[in-house]
């Protein structure tokens, strides 16, 4: 088994351009973000009556998955999991806020933000010259989260 950083060294060889790298700054969180919205869309009435009333604008197929990429991330790292799990918080918060905001459906802002940045990332990988990593294994889609927040966590000192 890859350890975090075996992962971060093979998901950065396809993305050493400076283009590259910015776009996915951009698109990977708009992927991120779009994904959990487009399942959040699901009607998942079941799963929000196993939940109190607070809590329940939050729970969704979503968050199912959420949690599932969280025990990915920890079997591989703790200090990563906690990093993801706080950014997994907020992008419950921001779907459940944007949901609320607009009378435009969710799913539908998703789905466009979703295209769009997929074709950021396409763009970003022909500037790149190098295919998307995904590609060779689908565990890159789960790790390309986790090495912008390997950036971050670089930049303050915090080990993973």
């Amino acid at each position: 088994m890859k350890n975090m950083q075996q992962w971060f060294d093979a998901y950065g060889q396809s993305h050493q351009n400076h283009t590259n790298k910015l776009i996915h700054w951009i698109c990977v969180p708009l992927i991120f973000f779009s994904i959990v919205g487009l399942l959040a869309s699901i009607p998942s009435d079941v799963l929000k009556a196993l939940f109190p009333p607070a809590m329940q604008p939050y729970i969704h197929f979503g968050t199912v998955v959420l949690v599932l990429g969280l025990l990915f991330y920890l079997r591989l790292s703790f200090t990563m999991f906690l990093g993801m799990a706080l950014v997994c918080a907020v992008v419950l918060w921001a779907v459940h806020a944007l949901d609320a905001a607009t009378g435009t459906p969710l799913w539908l802002i998703c789905l466009v933000i979703f295209v769009l940045a997929w074709a950021g990332q396409f763009y970003g990988h022909k500037v790149e010259g190098k295919k998307p990593s995904f590609f060779n294994d689908l565990q890159f889609l789960l790790i390309g989260p986790a090495w912008l927040l390997g950036f971050i966590y670089r930049k303050l000192g915090i080990p993973y």
